[in-house]
């Protein structure tokens, strides 16, 4: 009796050391603009390529978000990343979305909006986020500079030992307003950012079975914040229903053979995981962080935490740091964080899901601080323009933008400044991640458009319900 985990390693594994160590087949590389250290790594050992066919690219995070013009990008060393790509490209023949491409976009986007991501893959990417692929029954995890160029060369990749298991199981239902961003940071908060630690992640129970593809995604984009190698969520109709027809996905009489594979990924009854979680969804509530870790974080509802009362010495000194940092003081509600800007975007939240979220909430309604709504990907753009929701953006007074990493991380020209607290729907809090200074709240994008219309941290049910902002 095998995990869903168990079932995808032991299909790409090659070989076995005695030490452990086990070389793996990549069945996907996906690179971003990031690759050219491994590009080069190639050109000094007069290495090809090994598999373009298995490599799949797009730029994402140097591009500037204001133009895809490449001349719009500022910075020459930035410029030269999203050049160096395309130069790549053309040498070794892998596909590219690029900048003229309206396919363009995050990678962990573009990767399961193609039908690249798929179930059963054993699939792996320069960046930690690799997880969000996870979502659709693959295994995927982000790798080192070094292992991207031993990807590029040999389409396999060395792992020092198989982690180990963990199965997360939230039953129940979720309140209105409690989103997938809300479940995941849910989960940290309780298990911590060095939770998974050492382990892959299954996601189990009623409610994600009831998730949509899109909120799936935002849960394993997350799982590596646990501290997890990947998190996964074991392929279903759901799956199948939102693979089907994309321009990689199996067609044709591939289709039912790819179905008849995916079908036996998911674990086995009695298979034994490492480690079991549960919580309930039912008692979950619309969630914000207020420290410098996803795990520092709390319901809308709740109360910054007293430091005094950490149940360690060292816990108690993490949140006198983040507190500092914050500038903000224990005792506080949650609801009254001011927000001096806020970003909806990134591979966790960039999706139309998260965009019709977002919308909902803007709608009629006009910001109080900046806010810069970014598509995950030049689809996500168009579909969002042609259901209006550009319009809802700019009449609240957002800023629309074209797709990229943007204000996820300060390397594109998308910055926080100094000293400001950011609504953020990206996945990560940590000391200076959007700039020099910056103060991220991690947030779902229901959240983050009630902190663009109120300037603090809000609580969204209350503007769902009507209430003025």
């Amino acid at each position: 009796m095998k995990t869903l985990f168990d079932k995808i390693w032991d299909r790409h594994t090659i070989l076995v050391r005695p030490d452990g160590a086990t070389l793996l087949h990549v069945g996907r590389h996906l690179i971003h603009d990031g690759s050219r250290a491994g590009f080069r790594a190639l050109a000094a050992k007069g290495l090809p390529l090994r598999s373009p066919e298995r490599t799949f690219g797009t730029p994402d995070h140097y591009v500037s978000t204001a133009s895809h013009d490449v001349n719009a990008i500022p910075e020459p060393q930035r410029r030269e990343m999203v050049t160096a790509m395309t130069e790549n490209q053309k040498q070794h023949g892998f596909t590219m979305f690029g900048l003229g491409d309206k396919r363009q976009g995050i990678v962990h986007v573009i990767g399961p909006e193609q039908g690249i991501t798929q179930p059963g893959l054993l699939m792996v990417c320069g960046d930690s986020h690799t997880a969000t692929h996870g979502a659709l029954g693959a295994l995927a995890f982000g790798i080192g500079a070094s292992e991207v160029s031993h990807v590029l060369a040999t389409q396999t990749l060395w792992q020092s030992r198989k982690p180990k298991s963990m199965r997360i199981t939230v039953d129940g239902t979720l309140p209105p307003g409690v989103t997938p961003k809300d479940v995941i940071i849910a989960i940290i908060a309780r298990i911590g950012a060095a939770g998974g630690t050492g382990h892959v992640i299954e996601y189990a129970g009623e409610v994600f079975r009831a998730m949509s593809m899109e909120g799936r995604l935002t849960v394993c984009n997350m799982s590596i914040e646990a501290g997890a190698r990947a998190g996964m969520v074991a392929p279903d109709e759901t799956t199948y229903a939102y693979l089907q027809g994309r321009p990689y996905t199996p067609s044709g009489a591939d289709w039912p053979k790819a179905l008849d594979y995916w079908r036996k990924l998911p674990s086995d009854p009695g298979a034994i995981f490492d480690v079991e979680h549960r919580l309930n969804g039912a008692e979950m509530a619309p969630m914000a962080t207020w420290g410098t870790s996803p795990e520092h974080a709390a319901p809308v509802t709740g109360h910054i935490p007293d430091p005094a009362r950490a149940a360690t010495a060292e816990q108690r000194g993490a949140y006198e740091r983040a507190l500092a940092y914050m500038d903000l003081k224990p005792g506080m509600r949650i609801d009254e964080i001011p927000i001096d800007r806020v970003f909806i975007g990134s591979c966790t939240n960039s999706r139309i899901e998260d965009l019709r979220e977002a919308a909902a909430v803007a709608k009629g309604r006009t910001a109080k601080v900046p806010t810069m709504v970014v598509a995950g990907s030049g689809l996500v753009k168009l579909q969002a323009e042609s259901e209006g929701l550009h319009t809802i953006f700019k009449q609240a007074g957002f800023d629309w933008r074209e797709p990229g990493c943007s204000m996820c991380v300060g390397m594109n020209g998308d910055l926080v400044g100094a000293g400001e607290h950011c609504a953020s729907t990206s996945n990560r809090n940590f000391v200076g991640r959007q700039g020099r200074g910056a103060r991220t709240h991690l947030v779902s994008p229901a959240m983050a458009a009630a902190a663009a219309v109120t300037g603090h941290i809000t609580d969204v049910r209350r503007l769902m319900a009507g209430e003025a902002a």
